[in-house]
């Protein structure tokens, strides 16, 4: 049964969208770093694909101390990327195939190269350039002592003092100063920007670090007192962590968005406890944030289920649609989680890849095993209601480039932390589009900005494109039918099924059935249109996911 598309107000609720990290995705003039026009050149590619809209990572004028989200300028492109220009084509070809345009738009901090941060430095204390950042005096009789026990992101402190003795904080690098939202003026430049690149074509808006925005600037400052630097567990007060003040920010940028028809979109990196998840995805906000529950989750077939049952009810309960993640450009690849051993929680960066670096050379590494799951987890993800967000090789059944040399590494993390880190480089390693030839096809350039593994040639686009049981071909498959079967927000459970197996059914007569144990069990009446691995004899075999009709 075919459903019609949701209203163009409403195409984010059950839209897929691909993110696309632009400086590893498609590099067109050979300098071995990703740009617009790479982007440009790869539309076929994208639309052959199937995908509603895409995301991008920070294209802006910047350093890439954090990969392009410490950011010089929100009103431009990095030379090294692109022009305005080239996004304008950029956007009108994507629109032209029917897919979307979401920015990511990083306000929680600029870079240290920011116009409005260099003025800063340059002014006194007490000045109204430095109001737009957090400057404070340190502790201590001679003022040696940062401000607070703030911890960054990162590893070390959140604070860095300046040459005239204040401290300014950064929640991240030292390259990344964090804005002062409760300064109006920060408030109204970000709400510029907005329209800015509404104005250009921009469909809707990712917010990095939603939760972060406001802070209790009291002094003396409230000390952390053991809470978590990340507030995914949280569920209360936190000095700089989903503080209630920051929907007064997000109600803003809603009227912002309401001015263009259709509204423009926003989804919130709210890493925050499930029950205050809603707020940020409220009408009257955003309108959606992103749910990591799933991609926390251990291949495990309770654990799947709890997390869906208390998303979708949270759905309903709310009004917003939920959102479903396997992989990004800040996580362990799901191939290689699900390929790690069992019974720990294998979504953890650190400890994935501690396991994936043991005896230096991914020794803890089942990549047939976690390819196997992860083809099953995303073709179970594309059955469920809601909208999905796929990573950029994802649909090539990407691994985790692990073994990356120290000298190579770029995240900020892995120095920060003095190496204990390795940071998130290993997913964000250039595409492979060929079998061969310079950096497999991503760029003329023999050498691209992170260096890729001999295996890229196999799992490359071109290799795949070849093979009917690919990874690229199953996830075209999917997102075609995905289509097709586009239906109301919800799903039934189907009774009668063991423990290992999730089965359930969508509105259209289709059912979702997904075996999570070590032996095949009998598939239910109906046909076959799906299958993360082959089917026959009418029994799904084990770490398998397909979709039934009839």
């Amino acid at each position: 049964m075919d459903i019609s598309a949701p209203p163009a107000a409403g195409w984010w609720r059950e839209a897929v969208v691909y993110q696309i990290y632009p400086r590893s995705f498609a590099d067109s003039d050979g300098d071995g770093v990703g740009d617009l026009a790479g982007v440009i050149s790869r539309v076929p590619y994208l639309a052959s694909l199937g995908v509603d809209a895409v995301w991008l990572s920070p294209f802006y004028p910047s350093a890439f101390a954090d990969g392009g989200y410490d950011v010089d300028d929100y009103r431009d492109v990095d030379p090294r990327l692109g022009t305005l220009a080239d996004f304008g084509e950029m956007t009108a070809r994507l629109h032209a195939n029917g897919i979307r345009v979401i920015l990511d738009i990083v306000p929680n901090h600029t870079s240290s190269r920011h116009a409005w941060f260099r003025a800063a430095l340059a002014a006194p204390p007490g000045s109204p350039a430095r109001d737009r950042y957090i400057f404070r005096d340190g502790r201590g009789p001679d003022g040696m002592q940062p401000p607070s026990d703030w911890p960054s992101v990162f590893g070390g402190p959140a604070w860095t003092r300046v040459r005239d003795g204040q401290w300014y904080l950064h929640l991240f690098s030292e390259q990344q100063p964090d804005l002062n939202w409760q300064n109006r003026e920060v408030r109204d430049d970000f709400l510029t920007t907005l329209r800015f690149w509404s104005d250009r074509g921009a469909d809707g808006f990712r917010v990095d670090v939603a939760h972060g925005l406001a802070k209790n600037l009291a002094e003396p400052f409230e000390p952390l007192d053991g809470q978590a630097v990340l507030a995914s567990t949280l569920n209360g007060t936190h000095p700089f962590w989903d503080r209630d003040e920051v929907h007064g920010i997000y109600a803003e940028w809603r009227q912002v968005f309401n001015e263009y028809d259709p509204p423009r979109a926003g989804v919130a990196e709210a890493w925050v406890h499930p029950s205050r998840r809603w707020r940020y995805a409220s009408p009257d906000g955003l309108g959606q944030a992103f749910n990591f529950d799933l991609l926390e989750a251990n291949w495990d077939a309770a654990e799947f289920r709890r997390v869906i049952t208390d998303s979708l009810a949270d759905a309903r309960r709310d009004g917003a649609p939920t959102t479903w993640v396997l992989s990004n450009h800040d996580v362990v690849r799901h191939a290689s989680r699900y390929g790690l051993r069992t019974g720990d929680h294998l979504s953890s960066t650190q400890n994935a890849k501690a396991w994936l670096l043991s005896d230096g050379a991914s020794a803890e590494l089942d990549r047939g095993l976690g390819l196997r799951r992860a083809r099953a987890a995303t073709v179970l993800m594309l059955a469920l209601p809601g909208s999905a967000y796929l990573y950029q090789g994802e649909e090539l059944g990407l691994h985790e480039v692990a073994d990356l040399a120290p000298e190579v590494l770029q995240d900020p993390a892995f120095a920060r932390s003095g190496g204990a880190e390795r940071g998130r480089d290993g997913c964000r390693v250039p595409l492979p589009w060929s079998s061969g030839g310079p950096a497999f096809g991503f760029s003329a350039a023999a050498t691209p900005h992170l260096p890729q593994p001999a295996w890229f040639g196999p799992a490359s686009v071109e290799a795949q494109e070849r093979d009917s049981g690919s990874t690229l071909a199953l996830y075209r498959q999917a997102l075609s039918w995905r289509r097709r079967f586009r239906a109301a927000e919800r799903l039934e459970w189907m009774p009668g099924t063991s423990d290992d197996v999730l089965h359930f059914s969508r509105p259209g007569g289709w059912q979702c059935v997904t075996n999570f144990g070590p032996r095949a069990v009998p598939l239910p009446p109906g046909t076959v249109v799906v299958a993360s691995s082959p089917v026959a004899d009418g029994l799904l075999p084990a770490d398998t996911s397909a979709w039934i009709q009839g």
